[in-house]
């Protein structure tokens, strides 16, 4: 790639489809390399900026921009290992959504043609280790059942509330299912279902979407991770090609 290649905000903004004024913005935010200015003060992008715009782009399409932005200040400023700590993070928790997604399944699975539910000789659990289970707060536990989608019985004595197997697995339910951004309204219909028949068809689709919705975004992240490769070897070639890879306070230098 040529040093000669220049672009002007209005070129990238075309490029990315958003306006010049983001363009600018993406820069002094450092989710672009510093840009050098004219005499005049205008800005004057060249094909690193490119680089690092598409990078950027296609990491928002997985990553979403909670993710998307710090990597790319990490980047700038110097801390790679940082960054790609950011996109693990991304990763791991998307597993953690799978594994849940997995567990909410396999309950329903377990459910089916089991009718009602009925006592069991297994403990109850209190609030806070069925928030622990789940990776909630015990805050959420109380809205869900304040919504009436849960209904844990009272301890006889300290008013406690005692979450039975079912409890959990209705809570586990929720869990997934807010996970989806699925409105109280919705998920009430599919409780009931599944307590009354022991399975629920609704649950089972809305299941089989999310898991859908995750394959999607894992696709899109590994995109967006491939666009990031790409950019951090182009950075990486500055460096090697005789000229310093940041800019004297650590930010890769454009080419």
């Amino acid at each position: 790639m040529g040093s000669e290649v220049r672009f002007r905000s209005v070129d990238l903004a075309r490029l990315a489809g958003v306006s010049t004024q983001q363009i600018r913005n993406y820069e002094e935010s450092g989710v672009l390399p510093p840009a050098p200015r004219t005499e005049s003060g205008y800005r004057v992008f060249e094909e690193a900026h490119r680089q690092a715009l598409l990078a950027f782009r296609a990491l928002m399409k997985g990553y979403g921009p909670v993710t998307a932005t710090p990597v790319m200040r990490r980047v700038h400023g110097g801390d790679v290992p940082g960054a790609l700590a950011l996109v693990d993070a991304a990763h791991a928790a998307l597993h953690e959504e799978r594994v849940a997604l997995s567990a909410a399944a396999e309950a329903l699975r377990a459910s089916a043609g089991a009718g009602p539910a009925t006592p069991s000789s297994r403990p109850a659990l209190r609030v806070g280790e069925v928030a622990g289970l789940l990776g909630v707060r015990t805050s959420a536990l109380r809205v869900w059942e304040a919504a009436g989608l849960l209904t844990p019985r009272r301890e006889h004595g300290t008013g406690y509330r005692l979450f039975d197997p079912a409890d959990v697995r209705d809570a586990r339910l929720v869990h997934t299912l807010r996970g989806s951004h699925y409105p109280f309204d919705r998920i009430r219909p599919v409780l009931d279902g599944l307590r009354r028949e022991g399975s629920s068809e609704a649950l089972r689709v809305a299941l089989v979407a999310r898991g859908e919705a995750l394959t999607a975004r894992t696709r899109a992240m590994l995109e967006g991770a491939g666009a990031l490769h790409t950019y951090l070897g182009s950075v990486t070639a500055a460096g090697r090609d005789g000229e310093p890879a940041g800019d004297g306070e650590g930010r890769p230098r454009p080419r």
